[in-house]
């Protein structure tokens, strides 16, 4: 099965997958939570990821996520990157539910899920009711 790391500003990752939870029940998946605080040392918490991806990815891969591209979580990811590792920014909701909806999938697959259930959940809502 694949392993699920989250990576993201203080708490983001940890309230966001608290209310997956509250939709899903549990999670189906191996998960850590890496929470990147503003005074946080970059290397350590490196170092603490490092130490989950190798808990997590006991053969099927593992997919990271994180919640913006380019900040100091994303940096951390991309830092990991290897062999059944696959990287996926911009953490909302609807992603999380796909990851924890589709647990069977392989790597590439469930990375696409994810990526196609957060760009999905990010619309304008039309809100104009003269219909």
């Amino acid at each position: 099965m694949v392993g699920l790391l989250i990576i993201t500003h203080n708490n983001v990752g940890g309230a966001l997958f608290d209310a997956a939870l509250s939709v899903v029940g549990s999670c189906p998946l191996p998960y850590e939570i890496l929470s990147v605080t503003q005074n946080c040392d970059p290397e350590e918490q490196f170092k603490k990821a490092q130490k989950y991806l190798e808990t997590l990815n006991q053969e099927d891969g593992v997919l990271v996520v994180t919640d913006m591209y380019g900040s100091t979580p994303s940096n951390i990811a991309t830092k990991l990157a290897a062999e059944n590792v696959t990287i996926i920014t911009g953490l909302n909701l609807p992603m999380l539910l796909r990851i924890m909806n589709y647990p069977g999938l392989p790597l590439d697959e469930l990375a696409e899920k994810a990526l196609s259930g957060g760009q999905s959940g990010v619309i304008i809502v039309d809100t104009d009711n003269s219909n």
